[in-house]
């Protein structure tokens, strides 16, 4: 007889059991969250944000945005079909939104110029172009730092909690499993502040050497472009002037009737 409440009652406490096992375990992401605490909705901001920045970033830097495959050969028809006009050139440039477009805009615009001016004018376009397509990371760069930083923040503040639970409850005493749920909740902002900012510190990295490939040929584009238009003007009118002397032109009446013995 004794048998039938001893099993219920140990029945009783396997469920008892089962129940605290399943309220402690993290059953869905929205569970994860939740089990956090506070500091898990800036982090989840954060995350949000981010993720903004790189999709936003990664359509930005696409190669066809920044260097227009016919951009280039259309520009060097202009200047070299225009008989000397750079109206077109210039409307060519101003035209295309692309960063490299406003770049040759200010070395198209100077070419009449000294080569130093027009190396100097081409230079602080190029700087501008460069902070251009660096827009927005530095962001990511900063919820990178920030996002275990607050991890930790939340952590702290949940274990200063469990160990006020365990403090100021009167049945607490050799209940080890109080202060360890506390803690292990505690332990979720750490582990959604590294799951953020991991990945933000790559794309950051991956994002970065894209630029640095895509100003590294924007370089090289605008060093050939100034090689063959800034010197072959000064080329041309060396000759213009060793022509003119040679047929006499320009020169005093005397030097001119000395030519024509």
């Amino acid at each position: 007889m004794n048998a039938i409440p001893t099993t219920m009652m140990i029945l009783a406490q396997v469920a008892t059991d089962q129940n605290a096992e399943t309220t402690s375990q993290i059953q869905s992401i929205w569970d994860f969250v939740l089990k956090g605490g506070p500091m898990m909705i800036p982090i989840g901001l954060c995350s949000l944000i981010a993720l903004t920045i790189i999709v936003e970033r990664l359509t930005s830097l696409r190669r066809q945005n920044v260097i227009p495959p016919d951009f280039l050969p259309t520009l060097r028809d202009a200047l070299d079909h225009g008989d000397g006009n750079r109206s077109k050139a210039l409307d060519l440039c101003m035209n295309n939104g692309a960063p490299l477009a406003s770049i040759f805009h200010a070395g198209v615009k100077r070419l009449a110029e000294p080569v130093e001016v027009l190396e100097k004018h081409i230079q602080e376009a190029g700087q501008r172009a460069v902070f251009q397509l660096q827009k927005n990371l530095r962001g990511l760069s900063v919820i990178g730092a920030i996002c275990p930083l607050m991890g930790l923040l939340g952590t702290i503040f949940g274990m200063i909690k469990a160990f006020q639970t365990v403090a100021s409850s009167g049945e607490a005493l050799g209940k080890t499993e109080l202060l360890a749920e506390g803690i292990y909740q505690a332990m979720i902002t750490t582990a959604a502040g590294l799951l953020v900012a991991i990945p933000v510190i790559i794309a950051y990295h991956l994002l970065c050497a894209k630029i640095d490939r895509l100003v590294h040929e924007m370089d090289r584009m605008t060093l050939e472009f100034v090689e063959q238009y800034a010197y072959a003007p000064q080329t041309d009118a060396n000759a213009g002037l060793r022509i003119q002397q040679g047929n006499g032109a320009d020169l005093p009446d005397g030097a001119a009737a000395a030519n024509s013995y």
